[in-house]
Parts: structure tokens; C-alpha cells; sequence
């Protein structure tokens, strides 16, 4: 689906979609705990669809009401399952050490660039703990079960890993130790985990680099994935005000704030509502490592702010749905901006207006919505070929920008 943007100046208000990051969790803990639970999740996504399912193919009942997602463990489990993570990273490095964790020999299939993400270390882990690693190339084949113990994993390849580790050894019995070969980056994710099992009432005890647990039953209940911070970011940096949105959260993309305040934005919020005013802004440098989904739309503000910014210590974009520094230098460049990757980054020369011009949003959901908000500082008209890939996380991204004065329109 190719779709062409006419610039628009946005303005009101949107509602921020519930967290990805935290919907994926909670199902997954619905899923492991001790009776049927209730989890609300005011928007759907291709990925977080993929987790549900995976769910299912072992045994999980879920039924979904408007916003309301009934989730009931497996009365049974099957002894053998084929998984499908659609294009979800997530699901995969979730789903794999989980289904180990319950013994299912288990198939895990995917599509995009989902067989060419990194799994392997996660894959040594779960070998090294009774894990029989059948097959590591896509599909992946596992069997055997998952036993407690000391686990030591590199903290800088995905912070995936060490979450699927903690969702899974929550079942096993006795105590598990997860130790993180620094340096230790997207440690926010990891804060996600650790707080989703709270609500479940799994108790881990953290250290430096170091997360310690007992496995038991998880507690079922009824629980709300909070809002976005990651997909609000794009309104953010758009000057839209957002609603919906935990200002205690553990998101780690709740540093948009941060870094928009860094550029020279003036950041306002009223209880769970928060706006940014973006008319005067100047380049920056900012550290990745933690922070690396906002680095498209971040690099969009650059592109449109006063001065160079660099963008360091995001290697890691390389293995994302795309190449994303590449493909980030590719959409700002070709609206007329100025940008080139590093070796581990980016750097934009900034200027007032860019022109427009065709983007090819490359299977990523990201990079699909950081050219549909780049239109609004366009003289000329913005396509992009391939936006249906927003269904990855915002389905409704397009309807929502529409409603605020947008002029996209399906060609």
C-alpha cells in the first residue's frame, strides 16, 4: 500500500495506543498464571497478534472484547506446538525459553527479516540448561525443558533475551540467577519485565547486573497495559498533545521528553496529557544505547532543527525490521534533508523546510511513521511506498493522523 501525504500543519490530540513492550508481557504472564485473567489493551498490533497466537498454539484461551483480552492457561499442554512470530522479535525471543520452560518441543517459524535477528545467544543459554537446540536456523526447532540455575548472558546484543530468561524461569522450579555481561544497554526493557512480574507477583531481587528469582505461580488478576511512549513519540515530536500516558513510567522512550527538551522544545503536561512545542529547535548529540526505537523520528526532528546532530551508539539499529540507520539517512535524504551514517550512528545537518519527495518505508512500522510526521515540515508532497507496514504496532496510525489535520490518502 503506497500512500501520498499533502503537508499539512497536525493539531489537537491523540490518545496513546497501549504499550507493545507491556501488552506482550502481560499476555505472556497471563498465559503462565494460576487462573483466568483480564488484560485491557486499547489497541491492537500485528505483534502483539503474533504473541496471542503463539499463546494459543499451546493451549491459551483468549478471547478478545473490544479492549478487553480474556486470557486462560493451557488445561493442557501439548507435547509438541508450531509457533508463528509473524515478524515479531519480541514474540520469538519471549516464546522461545517459555515454551522450553513448559517442556513443549516446540517449531518456531517467522517472516521479513525475523530469521536473520540474532537468537543464538539466547539459544547457548537454554542449551546449557536442558535445551536441546534441534534446529537454529529458521524454523527453529527446540525440545527438552528448561531448568532453573545461573544463567550468564551479554547484556549489549538484546535486552530480549534476558526478558524471555525472566518470563520463563518464573515457572521453573528453584532459584535462578540471571547474570549480564556488561555493558548492559536497553536496561528500560528489562524494567518492564521486572514490572509486569510484580503485578503477577513475581518477586525478583536485582542487583547491578545481576536478577535473582524463584520460580513459583504466578498470580492471575486483572490488569491495563498503559500507554505507548514509544508510538506517542511521533506525535510528540509533531507538537500533538498526548493523552494517556504514565509519567512514572519504566519505559525507557519516555526519554523523548528528555531529548526534546535537549533539542530546545518546551515540554508541558497536564496530569497523563503531555506536549511538546517543536517551532525552535537545535541539533544535539544523543546517546542511543538506550533509547533505540526513537531514533527515527528523533533523527526527523534533527533534520528540521537548527545545526548538526549526531546520533552515537546505535549499532544495534542494523538488526532491527530494517536496517535502520541506513534506512533513517535514506528517508531524510530523500525529502530533501542532509544526513549520513557512522559507524555506529548518524549525523543530520539540520534545515528549516524540507522538500518532499518518495520514501520507501522498507517493512518498518517506524520508519513509515517518521516520513508521515516529516510531511508536515515538507514544501511538497511526501509517498510512501510500503506504509502498511504501520500494522506491525499502529494499525490505526494513519486513521489518528488523519483526524488531527493530516491529508494522507491511500493511491
Amino acid at each position: 500500500m503506497d500512500i501520498k501525504i499533502n503537508p499539512k500543519t497536525l493539531c489537537g490530540s491523540v490518545e496513546a495506543p497501549a504499550s507493545k513492550s507491556v501488552a506482550h508481557r502481560m499476555l505472556i504472564c497471563a498465559a503462565l498464571a494460576d487462573g483466568k485473567s483480564t488484560v485491557r489493551i486499547n489497541a491492537d498490533s500485528e505483534d502483539i497478534e503474533a504473541t496471542a497466537n503463539c499463546l494459543r498454539s499451546i493451549g491459551t484461551k483468549i478471547d478478545v472484547n473490544g479492549s478487553e483480552w480474556s486470557v486462560t492457561p493451557p488445561d493442557r499442554l501439548p507435547e509438541k506446538a508450531l509457533l508463528d512470530c509473524g515478524e515479531s522479535g519480541s514474540t520469538l525471543r519471549f516464546m522461545l525459553p517459555v515454551a522450553a520452560a513448559l517442556g513443549i518441543e516446540a517449531t518456531f517459524t517467522g517472516r521479513g527479516r525475523l530469521p536473520s535477528r540474532p537468537v543464538g545467544i539466547l539459544l547457548d543459554a537454554m542449551e546449557q540448561h536442558g535445551v536441546t537446540v534441534v534446529s537454529r536456523d529458521f524454523p527453529i526447532h527446540i525440545k527438552g525443558r528448561l531448568q532453573s540455575g545461573e544463567y550468564s548472558v551479554a547484556g549489549n546484543v538484546s535486552s530480549q533475551f534476558i526478558t524471555g530468561l525472566l518470563l520463563a524461569l518464573s515457572v521453573c522450579d528453584g532459584e535462578s540467577r540471571i547474570k549480564l555481561i556488561p555493558p548492559v544497554e536497553s536496561r528500560s526493557y528489562i524494567n518492564i519485565t521486572l514490572s509486569v512480574l510484580s503485578n503477577f507477583g513475581v518477586k525478583v531481587k536485582q542487583l547491578e547486573n545481576e536478577y535473582i528469582l524463584n520460580g513459583g505461580s504466578l498470580k492471575s488478576g486483572d490488569f491495563t497495559a498503559e500507554g505507548d511512549w514509544s508510538n506517542a513519540a511521533f506525535w510528540l515530536a509533531a507538537g500533538i498533545e498526548v493523552s494517556g500516558l504514565n509519567a512514572d513510567s519504566v519505559q525507557g522512550d519516555k526519554a523523548v521528553l528528555r531529548e526534546l527538551h535537549n533539542f530546545g522544545a518546551e515540554i508541558t503536561n497536564s496530569g497523563n496529557c503531555f506536549k511538546a512545542d517543536v517551532s525552535k529547535l537545535r541539533g544535539i548529540r544523543i546517546d542511543a544505547s538506550d533509547i533505540p526505537d526513537l531514533v527515527p523520528i528523533i533523527s526527523v526532528a534533527a533534520a528540521c532543527a537548527d545545526g548538526e546532530t549526531v546520533i552515537y551508539n546505535a549499532s544495534r539499529l542494523r538488526l532491527k525490521e530494517s536496517d535502520r540507520i541506513e534506512t533513517t539517512v535514506r528517508l531524510i535524504n530523500d525529502l530533501g534533508g542532509e544526513a549520513y551514517a557512522t559507524d555506529d550512528g548518524l549525523v543530520i545537518k539540520g534545515k528549516k523546510k524540507l522538500t518532499g519527495g518518495t520514501v520507501d518505508g522498507c517493512g518498518d512500522h517506524r520508519i513509515v511513521m517518521s516520513a508521515a510526521i516529516a510531511s508536515c515540515k515538507c514544501e511538497e508532497a511526501v509517498v510512501i511506498k510500503g506504509a502498511q507496514a504501520v500494522s506491525k504496532s499502529y494499525p490505526e496510525f494513519f486513521n489518528r493522523f488523519n483526524s488531527i489535520g493530516g491529508e494522507a490518502d491511500v493511491m
